[in-house]
């Protein structure tokens, strides 16, 4: 799994190659989490678990959002794609393949730090 310093270095390259066009162009950049009921495609084909039982699996990348459900150790989860949520931490947006439930779920939360896929904007 990556770290999360190796998985925004490509981001942060990107925004300083783009900052010069920022200043001319009148278009403003989306944010980088995902709003409360918001789903994301399924990009990664990895499965994985959570670090603690009972993670919220929110729907949204935000603490503020409504929990869905919640995964278990025993529980194995589908990620679907990670991002950078409110609160400056990495999320992953997976399903628990033993519960049906799907949503947002800190990295910091699972066993591996979940997805290496960024999800798209």
């Amino acid at each position: 799994m990556m770290p999360l310093t190796a998985r925004l270095l490509p981001l942060a390259a990107a925004a300083a190659l783009l900052s010069p066009l920022a200043l001319t162009s009148p278009a403003t950049a989306a944010p980088a989490h995902y709003a409360c009921g918001s789903t994301p495609p399924d990009l990664d084909p990895v499965q994985g678990t959570g670090k603690a039982n009972g993670v919220n699996m929110r729907t949204g990348s935000s603490t503020s959002c409504a929990s869905r459900g919640l995964a278990h150790l025993s529980h194995t989860i589908n990620y679907h794609c990670w991002t950078l949520g409110q609160d400056g931490s990495t999320w992953t947006y997976a399903r628990n393949l033993s519960t049906g439930y799907a949503g947002w779920m800190r990295d910091d939360l699972l066993q591996d730090n979940g997805s290496s896929v960024h999800c798209p904007r």
